[in-house]
């Protein structure tokens, strides 16, 4: 990767990251991908009292067609096996895009009788932004705070055995896209995007 192409993918890579401040909250709600990282994220909150109750919620997406289990349930055997109790867990393993983590996990609190009024999302560094823009549109119940983190990981630092330098910066376009295109759609609220992530 040329050096004005990898300054572009940092650029693309910070403003996806939101850097919020996070609070206690009701539940973490961790999305599903190729990427176990994001649940260790999530377990760490979980063991720092932000939240009692951990949702993982994910299917089978692009990269995880050939695994045996479904994100959701890769995702939580970690989270049992770094010590998080059954009881905190919940499984949502339906869903196959982002806006499906975010309805069908609404759906399954609301069956529980457990919709929260604080949610901690958890993904992937590069999809924070994306994330929470998908949340705050498809979370039917509008009365409802929402924070986003990821794994504290700077993009010359990301490595994944599924995923090369090329193929994220290709992943992180594609996600840029979504974020100026989707709102017309009525799949994400509008997001300001700098001239200089643009270009």
């Amino acid at each position: 990767m040329d050096q004005q192409v990898d300054q572009s993918a940092k650029l693309i890579w910070s403003y996806m990251k939101m850097n919020h401040h996070l609070r206690p909250a009701d539940v973490i709600l961790v999305c599903g991908s190729n990427d176990i990282r994001v649940a260790e994220r999530a377990v760490e909150l979980f063991h720092s009292g932000l939240a009692p109750t951990l949702v993982f919620s994910g299917g089978r997406g692009n990269f995880t067609t050939d695994w045996e289990e479904t994100e959701a349930e890769k995702f939580a055997a970690k989270a049992i096996d770094m010590g998080v109790p059954e009881a905190a867990i919940l499984v949502e393993n339906e869903s196959s895009n982002t806006g499906e983590n975010i309805k069908f996990s609404y759906n399954m609190l609301q069956i529980r009788k457990m919709l929260p009024r604080t949610v901690i999302l958890v993904q992937k560094p590069f999809m924070e932004r994306r994330t929470y823009a998908t949340f705050m549109k498809q979370w039917p119940d509008c009365d409802v705070t929402a924070m986003v983190t990821s794994p504290n990981i700077e993009f010359e630092d990301y490595h994944h055995s599924g995923l090369n330098k090329v193929e994220i910066m290709h992943t992180m376009v594609g996600d840029l896209q979504r974020i100026m295109e989707y709102p017309k759609l009525g799949f994400q609220i509008d997001q300001y995007v700098p001239e200089d992530v643009i270009a």
